[in-house]
């Protein structure tokens, strides 16, 4: 009886190491790091859901080119021709509705090629502040990375987050926190 119990728990074990020992293990191919100068490629827009845009959004009136060449920093970024940059909650992902507004801004800059901008990543009040700092970087990071491959040289732009400390909108809902998820650009240099 012994042996018959031994015998079968030899069987037993042989199965499991063949049917253990079949499998291998999946592998790894390393991946070189991308060469260190040159820029990563914009992010595809990976959200389906369509962006709701709030009516309450400020517009800003078309400005004569002349008076953008005569105008002080103070009066061009008052009445500003390059459009702020919105996004959806917790996102830096650049969608269609911020590509149009990043053409114009593109083509504005363009025009005006000795224009040197600061462009500011901004957030909605939730979240921590370390979380919103990181995310409005991101924010400007990816405005900036958009407007480098339609041309525009890296060293006219200058990146900088005030995550949720300085809001356009100071209410405590959905439509303010729309308009305070941005990236807003300024002018400091012609």
């Amino acid at each position: 009886m012994t042996t018959r119990i031994a015998r079968l728990a030899l069987v037993i074990s042989i199965a499991l190491a063949a049917a253990c020992g079949s499998k291998k293990s999946p592998v790894v191919e390393p991946q070189a790091p991308p060469p260190a100068d040159v820029a990563p490629p914009p992010q595809p827009v990976t959200q389906p859901t369509p962006r709701i845009i709030n009516e309450a959004t400020p517009t800003v009136p078309p400005v004569r080119d002349d008076a953008l060449t005569s105008s002080s920093l103070d009066d061009l970024n008052r009445n500003s021709p390059l459009k702020p940059v919105f996004y959806l909650l917790d996102s830096s992902d650049i969608d269609p509705v911020a590509k149009a507004a990043l053409d114009e801004n593109a083509a504005v800059l363009k025009q005006h090629a000795t224009w040197v901008v600061t462009v500011e990543g901004h957030c909605d009040e939730r979240g921590t502040a370390e979380y919103n700092l990181a995310l409005g970087d991101r924010r400007a990071a990816a405005a900036v990375a958009y407007l480098r491959s339609l041309g525009i040289a890296a060293d006219r732009m200058k990146t900088v987050s005030y995550g949720k400390e300085f809001p356009f909108d100071a209410g405590h809902d959905e439509a303010a926190w729309s308009k305070n998820r941005r990236a807003h650009f300024v002018i400091t240099g012609k």
